[in-house]
């Protein structure tokens, strides 16, 4: 017998309500007598707020006790930022549904609407990302970058308040939460890759359970999900988490998924940085073997030794 009643776990920012809402209004769109509830779950990225992501564990922080609640079924399934999603998913869980994604690109936002290129030699630029810091020091060497974190109100608040010349976002976030007018500049693909998975949402479910498959599988939308297997692909293959600047980010016109992938020093002096296009049908294929080729290029020596760094300062 089909459910009826759905219960979603997500995290309490704004940000994340917003997006279980907006999952929960989808699927109600395409199953009217269905009844939804939130669970909301705090997570230890929730908890953990004055220290970056790289020095607590990187990826998974945002979405290992949302994961538990589905295993141990509390929940039916689970909305998460797709770049919040670690290379590895629980045995026993899978992801569900990728509908459309927004922006995939970062954002700057400054307080004098200053853009990239004008912003003032030496500007404090707050963000606790490895690969946007890596990325904007390698265009800008001058800039200093400045830790932030907090849920994304909290990031724009401490901008009005000065403690930065400008703050680099996901425009995906701030277009959601209805801040777009305050984006200076949406940042060149070129310039800045984004994360794997960014501006993109993961409907996560478990494995076996084929009702909630059936419900969210109408929220699929297949260009997304192509480009989302590759860019994952990516990740799996690096093995890769905050703790390393890395990034990556397909398109497909057509019938042709156009991957980049990069990896880069975290004080930008190197970026690693490659492109390379494929069929559609062998998405998955085609970021495994950019991956590829960037360690062969010299990624994999970064990633070894950052790894190390990492290992030796948690000792």
């Amino acid at each position: 017998m089909m459910k009826t009643l759905i219960t979603i776990g997500t995290r309490g920012s704004r940000l994340a309500l917003w997006q279980a809402n907006w999952v929960k209004s989808a699927i109600v769109k395409h199953h009217p007598s269905l009844s939804i509830k939130l669970d909301i779950i705090k997570t230890k990225g929730d908890k953990i707020l004055d220290v970056p992501l790289a020095k607590v564990g990187g990826k998974g922080l945002f979405v290992k006790e949302i994961e538990e609640a589905l295993l141990n079924g509390r929940i039916d399934l689970a909305v998460h930022s797709m770049k919040d999603m670690p290379a590895q998913i629980p045995e026993g869980l899978c992801i569900g549904a990728v509908p459309k994604r927004e922006a995939p690109n970062d954002v700057l936002i400054s307080n004098n609407n200053l853009t990239m290129s004008s912003l003032p030699m030496g500007a404090k630029i707050g963000t606790s990302s490895l690969r946007r810091a890596s990325q904007l020091l390698n265009t800008r060497p001058d800039i200093t970058i400045m830790p932030l974190r907090g849920n994304l109100d909290t990031r724009i608040k401490k901008l009005e308040a000065h403690q930065f010349d400008a703050i680099v976002l996901a425009a995906a976030g701030v277009k959601r939460l209805g801040f777009e007018n305050k984006i200076t500049e949406y940042i060149d693909l070129n310039t800045i890759i984004p994360a794997v998975g960014q501006g993109a949402l993961c409907i996560e479910i478990r494995k076996q359970d084929t009702d909630t498959h059936a419900i969210v599988s109408t929220l699929d939308h297949f260009e997304t999900n192509r480009v989302i297997a590759c860019e994952r692909a990516f990740l799996i293959r690096l093995e890769g988490g905050c703790q390393v600047p890395m990034a990556a980010h397909g398109t497909i016109k057509k019938d042709k998924l156009t991957m980049s992938g990069l990896v880069g020093e975290t004080d930008g002096s190197k970026l690693i940085k490659q492109t390379i296009s494929g069929p559609v049908a062998e998405a998955e294929q085609i970021g495994t073997e950019l991956a590829g080729r960037l360690i062969d290029m010299g990624a994999g020596e970064i990633l070894e030794r950052l790894t190390l760094e990492l290992n030796k300062n948690e000792k």
